[in-house]
């Protein structure tokens, strides 16, 4: 009786031992990862700081498309890149950040072709040099890149300077815009553009219009 005793004795031990532990590691386990979680401050922090390291870069231009996620201190970035040295160059600013424990590089290097060099410039000409659109266009008139010197040397390699609103991203004669305009109608207009352009085969227009604020009533008398 004694050893049967001894026997549910030490079984209880184990269990309730088991339990302590198990509790134990969930306490661990929870105290780690409140240590490795972000706060949506730290997140947006973060973010901005990426944003604008990358904006900062002298290769990421209107040609090019960057995105990236933030999770538990780990970026991704996404996207196109119309020259392989942007690529390499937003993964080195992005690890300098402070925070950033972790950068997956997804960022997709396009093909780099005489057809889509040509699109970009035919599309950008028919896009920034639009009456409508031109205000959007940093380089006012005729920019010196246009010139049939540079244009031959290739736009790719020479893009246009300044902040462009609305990015051309061309991959084997697709093209996708992707930026932010003031309205509806410059949408539209620089959807129309990008199409009228001969060579083109597909435009995806993904230009976000900048919400207004909308306008109180006026209050009858």
């Amino acid at each position: 009786m004694s050893q049967k005793y001894l026997l549910m004795g030490g079984l209880v031990a184990v269990l309730m031992v088991a339990p302590a532990n198990a509790q134990q590691a969930q306490e661990e386990d929870i105290v780690a990862a409140a240590q490795k979680a972000q706060t949506p401050q730290s997140v947006l922090r973060m973010a901005n700081q990426i944003q604008k390291e990358i904006l900062s870069l002298p290769e990421y231009g209107v040609f090019d498309d960057l995105r990236f996620q933030i999770k538990d201190y780990t970026v991704t970035l996404r996207g196109s890149a119309s020259r392989p040295i942007l690529k390499s160059s937003a993964e080195n600013v992005t690890k300098k950040v402070e925070g950033v424990q972790k950068v997956i590089n997804e960022i997709e290097v396009l093909p780099l072709s005489r057809l889509d060099d040509d699109i970009r410039a035919r599309v950008y000409a028919a896009i920034y040099f639009h009456p409508i659109l031109s205000r959007y266009n940093p380089n006012r008139g005729t920019p010196a890149w246009i010139t049939p010197a540079r244009r031959a040397a290739g736009i790719t390699n020479d893009p246009p300077f300044g902040y462009h609103p609305i990015h051309i991203v061309s991959k084997n004669g697709n093209v996708r815009l992707v930026g932010v305009v003031d309205n509806a109608s410059d949408q539209q207009v620089a959807g129309m553009q990008a199409n009228s352009v001969s060579g083109v085969f597909s435009v995806e227009n993904d230009i976000q219009v900048i919400q207004q604020p909308a306008k109180e009533k006026k209050k009858k008398k």
